[in-house]
């Protein structure tokens, strides 16, 4: 690649935005686009009206602004080949093909794929009939149980069910309902784990892999990890859970055999693969893998990163990651979710912030937009999740400390966030 890079960024929420604002950090960024983007990320690049599934219309886009780079943040545009067209245009992108990305965008071919190699993972079946799924669940009379779209469903595609009845709605819901729409054509009904969890990000290049720095999200909506699930509600860097030891044996036992997986079934994986670990008395396994980079966990990984970004995604890229060094910075992160009030379900949108500089930033901490917009220099909301506020501290509780009082200066209307991020 040249040593100056155009990069466009596809999507537009809080994750494209850590990342839009780690990639500014490279002298080797020439300019920044991001398609759609949103209000807060229009501060650091510019903002272009394509929505992040039209692959046809971003692939026009990398051509008319010449773009060196581009980086695929979400999984729908993965899971519909975007990486495969932009390079059948001779456009490098950062992000697996679809063949890889179905890892994620179906748990029946991520759960058959553990199985087959061995990879620890909760015990499951899977079924395409409602009729069957509860048959299975009644004759196993376990709970709670997990009942899993197969398909892509906005983080939401998971639902815990503490007992029968719980369960069959659940079932109903999913596959008769269709409350996630095809994604549920197919579930995954799975034991319920127990134990610590841990995120873990990893850049690979399909050959090598390199796991980033570790953390743990809070997908409940309400502290004590209550309420319905969510996207994420805030996210802690490293996780207390994680050490070098267990560091090692996921290394050998999921990471490793993983990427050999892929490899074998011909889907060689390039990008950033996402494991969701739980750490069970019978060692660490797999609740899910993401394609992508997660979001909030990017929130608090990325600002950790010492490395130069843009070295690292040509290193994945080129197939040359063996020889990249990666660094990290000491201490911890902390991110915390501002949402609007009523999310997960329905909730309000244009309601103004408060609180933010003309950058969409406010002092002792750094703001990435998940749903905003911006309209005559004032930021008001337009998603569930609006903004995350990350701090870094030598501390977990100092960012801890960091990132409260930072939220605690910004305002808006039925903002809603956990008070007990990092605190399990």
């Amino acid at each position: 690649m040249k040593e100056k890079l155009k990069i466009l960024v596809v999507g537009g929420g809080g994750r494209e935005h850590t990342i839009i604002r780690k990639l500014l950090e490279s002298p080797r960024t020439e300019k920044i686009y991001c398609a759609p983007g949103n209000g807060g990320i229009s501060c650091d690049a510019q903002c272009v009206d394509v929505k992040a599934t039209d692959i046809p219309g971003m692939v026009a886009l990398a051509k008319e602004k010449e773009i060196d780079l581009v980086f695929v943040a979400p999984d729908d545009p993965l899971a519909a080949g975007m990486v495969d067209s932009l390079e059948e245009a001779g456009i490098p992108a950062f992000g697996p093909r679809a063949n890889a990305a179905v890892i994620e965008s179906s748990k029946v071919f991520s759960k058959n794929l553990m199985k087959k190699y061995g990879i620890p993972t909760a015990e499951y079946e899977t079924f395409s009939d409602p009729a069957a799924a509860m048959d299975y669940i009644r004759l196993r009379g376990k709970y709670p149980v997990v009942v899993k779209a197969d398909g892509l469903a906005l983080g939401k595609g998971v639902l815990i069910c503490e007992d029968e009845k719980s369960a069959a709605e659940a079932v109903h819901s999913i596959m008769e309902d269709r409350i996630f729409g095809v994604s549920g054509s197919q579930v995954v009904v799975e034991e319920f784990l127990t134990g610590p969890e841990v995120s873990v990000l990893a850049f690979t290049d399909g050959k090598s892999i390199k796991p980033m720095v570790s953390s743990q999200d809070h997908k409940r909506a309400l502290d004590g990890d209550k309420g319905l699930n969510t996207g994420g509600m805030g996210t802690i860097s490293p996780n207390p859970h994680y050490d070098d030891a267990m560091a090692c044996r996921c290394m050998e036992e999921i990471f490793l055999p993983t990427i050999r997986a892929m490899n074998t079934e011909g889907r060689p994986f390039k990008g950033c693969l996402y494991f969701g670990l739980m750490l069970t008395p019978d060692g660490p396994k797999v609740i899910e893998y993401n394609s992508r980079f997660g979001d909030p966990e990017t929130q608090v990984v990325l600002p950790r990163l010492k490395t130069d970004f843009v070295d690292i995604i040509e290193a994945v890229v080129e197939e040359r990651l063996d020889s990249q060094p990666i660094e990290w910075l000491d201490g911890a992160a902390a991110c915390v979710v501002m949402a609007s009030g009523g999310y997960p379900l329905s909730y309000p949108k244009g309601i103004e912030i408060t609180g933010l500089d003309e950058n969409g930033q406010v002092a002792g901490a750094t703001v990435y937009h998940a749903g905003t917009v911006k309209k005559d220099g004032k930021f008001y909301t337009a998603g569930g999740r609006v903004l995350g506020i990350t701090a870094l501290g030598s501390t977990l509780d100092e960012a801890l400390a960091h990132a409260y009082d930072a939220v605690s200066r910004i305002h808006f209307d039925g903002a809603h966030y956990r008070r007990d991020i990092g605190r399990r």
